[in-house]
C-alpha cells in the first residue's frame, strides 16, 4: 500500500526545478593536429559538495517518481544517500521520503544504490527481524519519529501488508505511535492570527502564516510551507521539529510572532 505525501503533510512542497549540476569530469584534449581541446563544463560554486536543488529534488522525488529517480541516480548515484531539511531541523533523506509513504520499489532502489538502511525503512519494508534487533539494541527508539513528526508505527502501516507483522508487533509497544499532545484551535482563532508578519526590511524577511486543511501553516518567503501544530495556548510547533514552539502574543500594536529554537531566534510583527 503507497501513501501520499499529501495524506501525511497535508500540502507538499512544491515541486523544485532541476538544478543543473556541472560535470566533475573533464573532456581530455584532442591528440595534436585533430582539432581545438574541448573546452570544460564550469564548475558548480557549490563544487565539491553536491547542488543542493539536486538534492533536494532527490528527496522530493523519492516519494513518488521513480522515473526522475532513476534519473538523478544515473546522474549521480550518490544521490541515493541525499539528505534534505525542510525546515526547523525536520531533516528527511531520500530513503526516509520512500519509505514513510510506502514506497518499496523506490527505497529497494536507493538501498541497491548505497542509500543507508534505517528502522524506518525495515518497518516499511516488513522487516520484523531487524526492527526487533535495533529495539533490543537501542531500547526505546521505537519512540524515535521518522521525518515530519511520523511514527515508527505509521512506517509500518504504510508498508501494507507485507508489514503487517511488524505493524502488530510495534503496536504492543507503547512508545512505537506516541505523538505529542495536542490542543484544538477554532477557525475564528486560527483567522485571526493569518497574515503577513514582517522582521525586517529585506524582501524575504518575512513569514506568510496561512490556512490549509490540517491547520495553520509557516513559511518564509522563498522557503518551503511547514504545518503547525497546535499545542496550546496560541503555541505551535512546526511539523517535524517538536521542541521549536511558535508563539503568537497580543501587544498594544497587533500581534507578534515568535519562534524559540530553544532560545528566541525570531520576533515578526503582523502587518496591518
Amino acid at each position: 500500500m503507497s501513501v501520499s505525501r499529501r495524506q501525511f503533510l497535508g500540502t507538499a512542497p512544491a515541486a523544485i526545478a532541476p538544478a543543473l549540476w556541472a560535470s566533475s569530469s573533464f573532456q581530455a584534449p584532442s591528440p595534436p593536429g585533430t582539432g581545438p581541446a574541448a573546452t570544460p563544463n564550469p564548475l558548480a560554486a557549490t563544487f565539491p559538495t553536491q547542488a543542493p536543488d539536486l538534492v533536494r529534488e532527490m528527496v522530493g522525488a523519492s516519494h513518488a517518481n521513480l522515473p526522475r529517480v532513476k534519473e538523478l541516480l544515473a546522474l549521480h548515484p550518490t544521490l541515493a544517500r541525499a539528505s534534505w531539511d525542510w525546515g526547523f531541523g525536520d531533516w528527511e533523506d531520500a530513503l526516509g521520503a520512500a519509505s514513510h509513504v510506502g514506497n518499496r520499489e523506490i527505497a529497494d532502489l536507493l538501498i541497491a544504490n548505497g542509500a543507508r538502511p534505517t528502522i524506518f525503512s525495515a518497518a516499511m519494508l516488513g522487516q520484523l527481524d531487524v526492527v526487533k534487533a535495533f529495539i533490543a539494541a537501542s531500547p526505546g527508539i521505537e519512540t524515535t519519529h521518522g521525518p515530519h513528526s511520523i511514527t515508527l508505527l505509521r512506517h509500518a502501516t504504510a508498508g501494507g501488508a507485507r508489514a503487517q507483522a511488524v505493524a502488530d508487533y510495534l503496536a504492543t509497544l507503547p512508545g512505537a505511535d506516541r505523538r505529542p499532545a495536542t490542543q484544538p484551535i477554532s477557525a475564528e482563532e486560527m483567522t485571526a492570527l493569518v497574515g503577513e508578519y514582517v522582521y525586517g526590511s529585506g524582501a524575504d524577511e518575512r513569514i506568510t502564516i496561512a490556512t490549509a486543511t490540517s491547520g495553520l501553516t509557516f513559511l518564509r518567503r522563498g522557503r518551503t510551507v511547514r504545518n503547525l501544530v497546535h499545542v496550546g495556548d496560541r503555541v505551535f510547533y512546526p511539523v517535524g521539529a517538536t521542541r521549536v514552539q511558535i508563539r503568537f502574543q497580543a501587544i498594544t500594536t497587533g500581534t507578534m510572532l515568535t519562534v524559540h529554537d530553544p532560545d528566541l531566534v525570531l520576533e515578526a510583527k503582523l502587518l496591518q
